[in-house]
């Protein structure tokens, strides 16, 4: 974690109300065979983890999503990641879905680390040694960029879908620029450059006619990824919210890059 890391400068007040939208989950039962981790990340304060076996040796691919998602919503989409030989555990950030507090910038890159650090016991203990995949969407690049860059030796590869290079941009969406919040980009971390930190195995996907975050920032981070084994995958005609439904232009990269580890 460091103190130079731009995301983290940013954590400010109208930031956050502006870049996060949390719902809570809609009381629906779990599907059977997922199992629910409430993990301790402050004192009284717990994110929700959904765990999705496929088999014992799959991939586990530990999933942050778009800040309009919850883990619930991936309940219907599960079956596409066991379709690929994924097991798959999406994370709520703080006030989203069961999972308690508020988010903030900060908290979803400091809370990463401790979730990690859950799903690396939680694997000892189940003697599990099938391969560990980090996977961002969206703002969820965030914090699977952060992990991947800083805590390679407990991955074994990173896949970031719809993800961002850069701060300022995307900032700029919400009306929001670095100098009204008195944050100088000089000298500060921002997606891009650690991407030039993570040495492990890289899939970058991303919708060509994506309108939220446009797709040179998946270029700009697949240059700047130090991977020696890396692959970008854009996808035409798809945009931010439809990137999924794609079929095997999405799915076939990601089933090949697990397969590959």
């Amino acid at each position: 974690m460091k103190q130079s890391d731009l995301l983290r400068r940013v954590d400010h007040p109208r930031v956050n109300a502006s870049i996060f939208f949390p719902r809570q989950d809609p009381g629906l039962p779990p599907p059977s065979g997922s199992e629910d981790f409430y993990i301790e990340v402050e004192s009284d304060i717990r994110v929700m983890a959904r765990y999705y076996p496929h088999g014992p040796d799959s991939p586990l691919i530990l999933y942050f999503h778009g800040n309009g998602e919850i883990v619930a919503d991936y309940d219907n989409i599960v079956p596409a990641f066991h379709g690929v030989g994924a097991s798959l555990m999406p994370v709520d950030y703080r006030g989203y879905g069961k999972s308690d507090g508020q988010p903030s910038v900060r908290a979803s890159l400091d809370d990463a680390h401790i979730v990690l650090d859950f799903v690396l016991n939680l694997r000892r203990e189940r003697c599990h040694i099938n391969p560990l995949v980090v996977m961002g969407r969206s703002l969820g690049s965030a914090p699977a960029i952060e992990l991947a860059s800083s805590r390679g030796d407990d991955l074994d590869g990173l896949v970031v879908e719809s993800g961002f290079a850069r701060t300022a941009p995307l900032l700029s969406l919400f009306g929001i620029s670095l100098d009204e919040l008195g944050v100088s980009p000089e000298g500060g971390q921002d997606n891009e450059d650690k991407m030039g930190e993570v040495s492990i195995p890289v899939l970058i996907l991303h919708a060509e006619e994506d309108e939220i975050i446009p797709v040179q920032d998946a270029r700009r981070n697949f240059e700047r990824t130090a991977a020696q084994q890396k692959r970008l995958v854009t996808i035409p005609g798809a945009d931010h919210n439809t990137i999924m439904m794609f079929g095997m232009q999405y799915w076939g990269p990601l089933r090949d890059f697990l397969s590959g580890l």
